[in-house]
């Protein structure tokens, strides 16, 4: 896979690259250390993938997270050794836009909201999730 600013290469097109003696198979995407590259060099599919087996990971933990004799401090650190490495590992040098942080927030709404619970606003006399 060739990664370029301006891709010279025509969309569908499957071929080869050639370096010295070495012939390399031209590829839209691949997978190397758990991030996902492609052609396009955009982030959308890997950050929806690490959503994902982020969520498949946090109800793994669920009955940790519903289990009341373990403390909501206890939770948390659970939550933020584990769910949240799986979501930013390797994303140091990732440029988010801002579609891709509303997506990263709202997951962690919902991981907060799952382990902590309803909350009761007195000022608005209602729950919150």
């Amino acid at each position: 896979m060739k990664v370029e600013r301006k891709n010279s290469l025509k969309k569908n097109q499957i071929g080869h690259s050639k370096i010295k003696n070495y012939k390399f198979e031209t590829l839209e995407n691949f997978k190397y250390l758990g991030v996902i590259l492609n052609e396009g060099n955009s982030n959308q599919t890997d950050l929806q993938e690490r959503i994902k087996n982020t969520t498949k990971t946090h109800f793994m933990l669920q009955t940790l997270f519903n289990n009341e004799d373990i403390s909501k401090k206890l939770k948390l650190r659970l939550k933020n050794t584990i769910t949240d490495k799986m979501l930013t590992y390797a994303s140091e040098s990732r440029a988010l836009t801002k579609r891709d942080g509303e997506k990263l927030k709202m997951f962690e709404r919902k991981a907060y909201g799952r382990i902590l619970g309803p909350v009761h606003d007195s000022e608005k006399q209602n729950w919150r999730i």
